[in-house]
């Protein structure tokens, strides 16, 4: 019988391996995942928004599972649709106001240019350059034709700065596109194929991590979805406070400054800063003890919330102080934008989590390693 040749070549006998096999095995994962880093990095915001919408409202698409009977696909589809209903819609009303005021503007400015315009009275009254304001309000805008002339000569001397600038801004507007729908699709793959991928992840972290992961691990759902309804529920109650707050104190349209500053509230120190100028114009335009008051309101409201809710709302189970809320809201805006009001507490909840365990880890061990206490009785001595 002819002995058969393997396709390969002769084998050889079995050498000792460089590096064990589960040893090579983490370091070509951890190749694999630094690649896919690289070469996807920019993808990165849609994914991160896709997976945090998914967290927050997991609890609501897992009723909607069961109201279709185990269906992912109908339900990662009916939920994908809700949340464009929930997007969509807000953005289509703020477009229409935007339209109306924007109509008025130019109406405005037509007319002010055919038949010139004197200086607002809260320009006139503001405090040290009210009057050179106003001087310079009648010399370029007091007669008919000053607001043709002046965009004349401004669109004339930086007409390739403002072709920049819209082609720019088409650039961005039609990445901004690209990222929502990409965000989309990775959100309804999120809803259908979640629950088996957290399986995944699962395992694999009980390898990396046995006996600590499924502590480590459930606190970014759970940080997620109290981040997201903590800041939707300050958003909403500083905005209708201080939109109360406006109306008492005169303010024109407080309504839509009330809508405005609880979306402003999303982001660190926005409600402080429509406060701030809502405070100012009310005290420019003639009631200085009423924007004062407006002023003084808004700090002690705004402080109290800063300082007690919201660190009580954001950062889950884990309870965030008060620094390192702040730290993870206002470093996840600078470095993500918008998107970092959530990742940020996530990370810092993450941080001060593996560092109470790794406390609680030593603090174990020392008591642990304390010597026993003698507790034998004395002899007793006869006197």
């Amino acid at each position: 019988m002819q002995k058969q040749i393997p396709l390969f070549g002769p084998t050889r006998s079995a050498r000792p391996a460089v590096l064990p096999p589960l040893t090579a095995a983490r370091w070509l994962l951890v190749l694999v995942f630094a690649a896919g880093a690289y070469f996807f990095h920019g993808f990165i915001v849609p994914v991160l928004a896709a997976l945090v919408i998914a967290l927050a409202t997991w609890p609501v698409y897992r009723r909607l599972l069961a109201a279709v009977e185990g269906n992912r696909s109908i339900a990662a589809t009916i939920a994908l649709m809700l949340i464009l209903a929930f997007l969509i819609a807000p953005i289509v009303l703020v477009s229409r106001y935007a339209v109306a005021e924007i109509q008025q503007w130019v109406t405005w400015v037509l007319e002010a240019n055919r038949t010139g315009v004197s200086t607002p009275e809260w320009i006139a009254t503001l405090p040290w350059i009210g009057e050179l304001l106003s001087e310079q309000w009648t010399h370029y805008f007091g007669h008919p034709g000053g607001f043709g002339e002046v965009v004349q000569t401004v669109s004339g001397s930086n007409i390739r700065n403002i072709y920049l600038t819209v082609l720019a801004a088409g650039g961005s507007a039609f990445s901004l596109m690209l990222t929502i729908l990409f965000m989309l699709i990775v959100l309804f793959f999120a809803y259908r194929d979640g629950a088996r991928f957290l399986h995944q992840v699962d395992l694999i972290g009980e390898r990396v991590l046995p006996g600590r992961w499924d502590r480590i691990s459930r606190v970014v759902p759970a940080t997620i979805s109290s981040t997201v309804t903590g800041m939707t529920i300050i958003a909403f109650g500083e905005g209708i406070v201080l939109g109360v707050a406006y109306y008492i104190a005169g303010v024109p349209s407080p309504v839509t400054l009330g809508v405005i500053t609880g979306v402003m509230a999303l982001i660190p120190g926005g409600a402080p800063l429509s406060m701030t100028l809502v405070s100012i114009y009310l005290a420019a335009s003639g009631s200085p003890f009423a924007g004062l008051a407006l002023f003084a309101w808004g700090t002690i409201e705004l402080f109290v919330v800063d300082k007690t809710i919201r660190p009580k709302l954001v950062g889950g189970p884990i309870k965030l102080p008060f620094l390192p809320t702040i730290f993870g809201l206002v470093g996840g805006v600078k470095t993500m934008g918008f998107l970092g009001l959530f990742v940020g507490p996530v990370l810092m909840a993450l941080l001060v989590a593996i560092w109470r365990e790794w406390i609680h880890e030593l603090e174990m061990t020392a008591a642990m390693e304390q010597p026993p206490i003698d507790v034998t009785p004395l002899p007793v001595r006869d006197e």
